[in-house]
């Protein structure tokens, strides 16, 4: 299955996925059994899935034929490449391939003097006024190239500038920015490019990363931060004819290899075979060069043999538009894109399926716990009134204090509901109180002035360490309120399940890990790129104190923004189902009540309400079965059988 084929598999999965949780909710709504809480609920996990992207990052030094793979990968059918690919620098500044349906075909340009503010890219997306926009004439394939290549413009400056700006000039193992006879310095014109382009696999969720070498790498911490790290897949391009140089090997070890080479969705390609393609030789003796330089690339960056991929971008590409099988067998261009289709959509697929199995489990869990509920609370509704049949006024008068007791006994024992509540109001409090925003700016504050203050190179070092120190104490603390948190409901979800026969299973369980873990990954940057005896040493402490800022501090506080979002919705979703639970059985006592008074006082006859609520049970045992239906088709999805669907196809 080729990988496009794999992509549509892929969505057409996650298609029919959406569509069967919205038929659910919609189900919910028309059976009047949805609450708000339960809407916000499914509509978030709708609006996940209707924004879930696939995103794949190619990472190398200039002149590795990076942009020649991604058009042989995926842009080989429009006849001609897509993205500028030559001799030298093609790809100026990251580059981003997608499809946004709001937008018309065009490229947005980010302006490289934007690097001298405090914003980072992310920033810069939310004013659209700050960037140039090119309109890309999709039916024109000669206009659309032209367009593109402005991802390829320069523009010179003074060498004080380009160093302000991020670029080193005149320092490296090669000196791409050296000053001209002119005395200014050639850099990239633009910061960012973003690529609106209506192609097939991009419109249904392919997000392509094209990112240029290490001193851009280096200067745009975001792409180090952020956009790397949660690439679903990462391809790391070498060439053959180059093998692994220094710059290759500081990109690897600082920014790709990070966590271990097995992290799944890493590849390592070496790309330009072609060049020993030599026909004084037979293939055999160019299969075992190209082979030696395989294994010499894996040892360098502790890799297995097999972890290497060999290809010829540049002849599959020619191979795929001259529709020459035999040429692209050779190119080995079919093995990667293998060996891609099958590590990484199936990955992303086992992640969205395990979220979504997680979030509509328990919305699912809860509605049928809703209906059994109700429809327990019937049957002893009619159990009573069954056994009235033929008795006096006198056992009538009898049976309505007993259920008057019984409604007396469940709201004095709500005092304990209210109770917990209670507590449960102060443990949020308590939480937010260590996990809140409001602590981490204070934080973030008294970080900034003690390190603009610092005198020496230690008091700077010991700010930085201490940031992550009080950020991870006050992860330690939410982790043991919510713990707390956690104890106390699964105790009263007991006690109320015993004491008044409801259904309440087991309480959600919640854990910060992934957030202290992101804290230890942006701890490990930070001591590697700022908080280091040779930055300390050589750097400008004001700077330091502007790229902590600028880069760590900013991802630590969308960490925490994030940890705050999956704790208030943890909250709603534990608190919610002993809501309803004691509501729906406030109710049912209410109506068991009623019934019985209405008999009582001749103002409705025993064999009409017997008959009646005989009509409601069986209305009830008719939606505890649509309920299965319309839950099933969204289980069956997420079934790990219909995963691995993919992995055999």
């Amino acid at each position: 299955m080729t990988l496009a084929n794999q992509f549509a598999a892929y969505t057409e999965w996650r298609t029919n996925l959406f569509s069967s949780i919205g038929q659910f909710k919609n189900w919910l709504a028309e059976s009047e059994l949805s609450d708000a809480q339960i809407d916000l609920r499914l509509t978030q996990l709708l609006e996940r899935l209707r924004e879930d992207r696939l995103n794949a990052a190619f990472v190398a030094e200039f002149s590795r034929g990076k942009s020649e793979l991604i058009n042989a990968i995926f842009f080989a059918e429009f006849g001609n490449r897509m993205l500028p690919s030559s001799a030298g620098r093609t790809t100026m500044c990251p580059t981003e391939l997608l499809f946004d349906g709001n937008k018309l075909p065009c490229i947005e340009l980010l302006p490289i003097q934007t690097r001298a503010s405090n914003s980072g890219v992310t920033e810069y997306k939310r004013f659209p006024e700050e960037w140039k926009v090119v309109t890309l004439d999709i039916d024109e394939p000669d206009a659309m190239q032209d367009a593109l290549r402005h991802v390829s413009e320069t523009t010179r400056v003074l060498p004080d500038e380009a160093g302000k700006l991020g670029f080193e000039v005149g320092k490296g193992e090669v000196d791409l920015y050296r000053v001209g006879d002119d005395g200014m310095v050639e850099i990239p014109r633009w910061r960012h490019a973003v690529i609106n382009f209506p192609h097939p696999l991009l419109k249904q969720g392919l997000v392509i990363l094209d990112t240029p070498g290490l001193n851009a790498i280096g200067a745009e911490p975001e792409l180090t931060l952020s956009l790397l790290p949660n690439a679903h897949a990462v391809l790391f391009i070498l060439a053959a004819d180059t093998g692994v140089t220094q710059s290759d090997l500081t990109i690897w070890k600082e920014h790709i290899g990070v966590g271990g080479a097995s992290k799944r969705g890493r590849m390592v390609v070496m790309n330009k075979i072609d060049g020993q393609w030599d026909e004084l030789k037979t293939q055999e003796e160019i299969d075992a060069e190209i082979q030696r330089q395989a294994d010499s690339c894996a040892e360098i960056l502790n890799l297995l043999p097999s972890q290497i991929f060999p290809v010829s971008a540049q002849k599959g590409l020619v191979a795929k538009i001259n529709d020459d099988p035999e040429l692209l067998a050779k190119s080995r261009l079919p093995l990667l894109e293998a060996a891609l289709s099958d590590e990484l959509i199936p990955a992303k697929q086992d992640i969205v399926r395990e979220n979504t199995e997680s979030e509509f489990g328990d919305v699912s869990q809860r509605m049928r716990g809703l209906l059994e509920s109700r429809l327990a609370g019937l049957r002893e509704q009619l159990t009573e009134l069954t056994e009235l049949r033929g008795k006096n006024k006198g056992v009538v008068e009898y049976m309505m204090g007993k259920v008057r007791a019984e409604k007396e006994e469940f709201e004095s024992g709500l005092q304990r509901y209210y109770a917990v509540r209670s507590v449960f109001s102060t443990l949020t409090n308590n939480l937010f109180g260590h996990l809140g925003m409001d602590g981490l700016r204070a934080r973030t504050s008294a970080t900034r002035e003690t390190m603009l203050e610092a005198t020496f190179s230690k008091s700077l070092s010991d700010a930085m360490t201490t940031f992550f120190g009080q950020s991870r104490e006050s992860l330690s603390k939410s982790t043991g309120e919510i713990n707390e948190i956690l104890a106390m409901m699964d105790s009263v979800y007991k006690k109320f399940s015993v004491e008044h026969g409801l259904k309440l299973g087991s309480p959600t369980a919640f854990s910060l890990l992934r957030y202290e873990k992101e804290l230890d990954r942006l701890e490990a940057w930070c001591n590697t790129h700022l908080n280091s005896m040779v930055s300390l040493m050589t750097t400008d402490k004001k700077h330091i104190t502007q790229k902590f800022f600028e880069e760590v501090a900013v991802q630590v506080r969308r960490a925490f923004e994030k940890a705050n979002k999956d704790a208030e919705t943890w909250l709603r979703a534990i608190m919610a189902p002993m809501e309803t639970q004691v509501r729906e059985h406030q109710i049912q006592l209410k109506r068991r009540l009623e019934s019985i008074k209405r008999i009582h006082q001749a103002t409705d006859t025993l064999e009409d309400r017997i008959s009646e609520l005989d009509s409601v049970e069986k209305h009830l045992l008719q939606q505890i079965h649509a309920l299965e239906g319309v839950s099933a088709k969204v289980r069956n999805l997420l079934l790990p059988d219909e995963a691995s669907m993919l992995r055999a196809a």
